[in-house]
């Protein structure tokens, strides 16, 4: 990993990288966040009796959403091609909540880590919109890229703590 800050110009001033003399290559991340709720809440999840609708749906159609919107939410992020979003949304194993799980395939000069993770973050927050009115104690944690693969730095796999259920 490079520890040059290459999103700075020399006089300090934030830039977009500029990616033209990297070959368009296939690459894949996978992220995920989880949403810690109380175990009424899950239940209703689960049973799809909360009055708003399918929460896990709606959260999957908001993760692969804001795969496609990453570019315009975080400033220096390149626009890539998305070629495939999956998204897997399971109980954590300890029954505390759901955890939102997003792969994104592209196919380009930079990868989709930030599209993987910003997915998984608004499929979360999704989660806690639907849900806020019986319990707005929930929490979002543990925002993290799991694994990517592609590219020149090659594959990458989450620490065990970060990838582990």
């Amino acid at each position: 990993m490079s520890e040059e800050l290459t999103h700075f110009d020399g006089d300090g001033a934030a830039r977009m990288v500029a990616v033209t003399h990297k070959p368009e290559t296939e690459r894949q991340a996978t992220a995920r966040a989880r949403v810690r709720m109380a175990p009424t809440t899950l239940e209703r999840i689960l049973a799809g009796t909360m009055g708003k609708g399918d929460v896990l749906q709606v959260a999957r159609l908001a993760a692969i959403g804001a795969t496609k919107a990453t570019a315009t939410a975080i400033p220096l992020c390149h626009p890539i091609r998305i070629v495939g979003v999956d998204v897997a949304l399971e109980v954590i194993s300890d029954g505390s909540g759901i955890e939102v799980r997003v792969t994104v395939c592209a196919i380009d000069r930079t990868g989709p880590e930030m599209e993987a993770m910003h997915g998984a973050a608004v499929g979360a927050l999704t989660i806690y919109d639907m849900c806020k009115a019986i319990d707005r104690g929930m929490t979002i944690a543990d925002v993290a890229l799991l694994e990517k693969s592609g590219g020149k730095s090659g594959h990458f796999v989450g620490s065990p703590t970060a990838v582990g259920r």
